[in-house]
């Protein structure tokens, strides 16, 4: 079965706080008729840290959209080998292993993808696939896990390297200023993120079904507005209450494997906000306390969108994950409105004997 190993992440140096994306917003927009209330909406996500980047004095600045996508790509190509490298040490892999690579970003364009730099400087083989996944937001990340999932079950032998790259200050436009645009801006971070589904072996969350849900007349909730000066993120009034709609969805896929999706031994759960974490509290009947690892990212590093998953599954790794055997879910959240689904096992090799620990999964025919 396939196994999702430990994520690696990476976050910029550049830090910003509550309060100072408090008094930015009070400088900015002293004048604006709703500060007031976007000012408690943005105390009240819980985000009391967010990496940047770019120091926030140029974050501010709007440059044009061609430097600003220019600014993307160099900053991926500078981050991205680190973390890679990271992830792949997890799985006990090298690149020469690897079978396909999933790139997901929502925050910059690039063509050739950047899964085609990835192949030339990191010494991938020539033959591994490509799957480059740019408009699903921050569902993406779950969308990864479940493509790469699908890939090794019609390929068992093969390796399939994740890696999300997300630079949402690159999206900061300061002529948008309405309560959805001035929230969005203290709540969304920058960060890397790669993770390894062995089709052999590896330790982690052996995957064992998955599956999406899209709320019918959602579109419109979360977008993308894509204008001269780049991409203007659109979000409604209505999105912080989606978990009514999704959670039954996630039960319903749950049902027909005979899991109760309210009885499960880990949860790993896109933040988008405090409000989504509340609700899945509320309408899966589990105690706040389920929901710590997503809340400890959206805390220290924000909203990171595809990223936030990663960050929060390496968070439950760090602290030494579940039982072997315990059962688990991992959901991405995003436009659509979209939830992207996974169930899995935890499964350690030192103790399950059907895992092998150690080497390379034997190389695919892919």
């Amino acid at each position: 079965m396939a196994t999702l190993c430990r994520p690696a992440i990476a976050v910029p140096e550049h830090v910003i706080t509550r309060e100072q994306t408090l008094e930015f917003a009070r400088t900015l927009h002293a004048g604006h008729p709703q500060l007031p209330l976007a000012l408690r909406l943005i105390g009240n996500t819980g985000v009391q840290t967010r990496h940047l980047v770019q120091p926030i004095e140029d974050t501010l600045k709007h440059p044009g959209f061609t430097a600003r996508n220019a600014l993307y790509e160099t900053e991926a190509k500078s981050r991205l080998p680190e973390v890679i490298h990271r992830a792949l040490d997890h799985a006990e892999l090298t690149p020469r292993d690897i079978d396909m690579i999933v790139y997901v970003s929502c925050t910059g364009f690039m063509m050739p993808s950047m899964t085609a730099w990835l192949i030339n400087a990191m010494g991938f083989r020539s033959v591994t696939r490509q799957l480059p996944i740019a408009q699903l937001g921050c569902a993406a990340g779950g969308t990864a896990i479940n493509r790469a999932h699908d890939f090794c079950l019609a390929y068992p032998r093969a390796n399939v390297l994740i890696v999300s790259c997300e630079f949402c200050s690159l999206c900061y436009q300061p002529e948008d200023l309405g309560v959805g645009n001035l929230l969005s801006n203290g709540l969304f971070g920058d960060a890397v993120a790669a993770a390894v589904v062995r089709g052999e072996g590896g330790a982690g969350v052996q995957l064992a079904q998955n599956g999406s849900h899209l709320v019918p007349g959602t579109e419109e909730w979360i977008s993308y507005a894509v204008r001269d000066t780049g991409f203007h993120f659109m979000l409604d009034k209505r999105v912080p209450g989606t978990m009514s709609m999704l959670a039954p969805a996630m039960r319903d896929m749950a049902e027909p494997f005979g899991w109760d999706i309210s009885d499960l031994d880990f949860y790993i759960v896109h933040a988008g906000g405090p409000r989504i974490l509340d609700d899945l509290s509320k309408y899966l009947m589990l105690p706040s306390e389920t929901f710590r690892y997503s809340r400890a990212t959206l805390t220290e590093r924000g909203n990171i969108a595809s990223a936030v998953i990663f960050d929060a599954l390496d968070r439950l790794f760090e602290d030494g994950g579940v039982a072997p055997g315990g059962r688990g879910l991992i959901a991405g959240f995003g436009p659509g409105i979209t939830a992207e689904i996974s169930l899995g096992r935890w499964t350690r090799p030192d103790t399950d004997p059907l895992v092998p620990c150690h080497g390379s999964a034997p190389r695919s025919a892919v």
